[in-house]
């Protein structure tokens, strides 16, 4: 099998895949084809069957399949012009080589998380964050298990706690460069800011938007979190209640970008300049990672609504 982040234009492939998605679509000229999202734990590649015939057996999505198909370009990314297909029986594939997972130790970023949490030494502060991620173990346990994004920075497994961790280390830098920050806050609002998406997300191998999430989004849902979770705390200040929530209503830092509101307070804005600048490193390293490695440009990449380029060697 070849993983999918190595698949290169002009190739002839055979492997099992996940199939995450299929859909019978028409063409121009009114001809039926399948068009397929593929996975590995390396990532998702497009698949299209454009000759439905004898070679193409019956399957659905969220199967595993065996195909046999030639590397096309398609704007500027490898898809799959698929020839045969058959589902794949049990034992010809192992289940873990199609879930992607953050590449660093889980056991480390769990231990890290706990050191953020020993950091913060308001009292109500430190027992909403040990409510969530120490006390209530089936929410912290899918906390450090969940995807960060359905198709951007951290779409893996783990790839949540690994980006939190990124945006609260960049804000603890934050708080040592700009002392004015209350760390507290700050700490504790950058541990919390996407809590939503453990429920606004499916688990692997599916992790596609829930009900919940396209009808509020993590926004929305880790604010009601947090809000549930302030209230069965005897005495939590009503204004550092708010601070917090404000925090993360305002951490995508501009309406279109989702946020219900704008950064009002120091804290909030510290906030979304971390969670932005760790979504950006990361989308840029990712794109990197799944280039050939041949070209300096990477081609054209949405989220910078740019053509990016590997920096040169020194």
């Amino acid at each position: 099998m070849k993983y999918l982040s190595d698949i290169r234009e002009g190739e002839n492939i055979r492997g099992i895949y996940l199939c995450k998605e299929v859909r019978t679509l028409q063409s121009k000229v009114g001809k039926n084809y399948l068009a397929l999202t593929l996975q590995d734990k390396t990532g998702v590649s497009d698949g299209k069957v454009w000759d439905i015939n004898s070679a193409i057996e019956e399957f659905e999505g969220m199967q595993f399949i065996y195909i046999e198909a030639k590397v096309v370009l398609f704007q500027d990314k490898p898809q799959l012009n698929i020839t045969r297909v058959r589902r794949a029986g049990e034992g010809e594939y192992d289940p873990t080589d199609y879930v992607p997972c953050s590449k660093y130790d889980p056991e480390e970023m769990k231990q890290e998380l706990y050191k953020f949490i020993e950091s913060v030494k308001e009292v109500h502060c430190k027992a909403l964050l040990e409510d969530l991620f120490i006390n209530d173990k089936e929410f912290a346990k899918a906390f450090c298990t969940h995807s960060a994004a359905k198709s951007m920075h951290h779409g893996f497994v783990g790839g949540l706690l690994e980006h939190t961790l990124s945006v609260t280390r960049v804000c603890h830098c934050l708080c040592k460069c700009y002392p004015m920050l209350k760390r507290d806050l700050l700490i504790t609002a950058a541990l919390c800011h996407d809590i939503g998406k453990i429920e606004e997300l499916s688990d692997f191998p599916m992790n596609e938007y829930t009900d919940e999430g396209n009808l509020l989004g993590h926004i929305i849902i880790g604010t009601q979190i947090v809000s549930e979770r302030i209230a069965k705390i005897d005495g939590f200040p009503t204004g550092l209640a708010a601070e917090i929530k404000h925090c993360i209503v305002s951490h995508h830092g501009k309406y279109e970008y989702g946020s219900p509101k704008l950064p009002a307070i120091m804290e909030a804005m510290a906030l979304h300049i971390a969670d932005n600048l760790d979504a950006k490193m990361e989308t840029f390293k990712e794109a990197i990672e799944s280039s050939d490695g041949k070209s300096a440009w990477l081609g054209f990449n949405r989220s910078f609504d740019s053509n990016i380029r590997r920096t040169t060697d020194l």
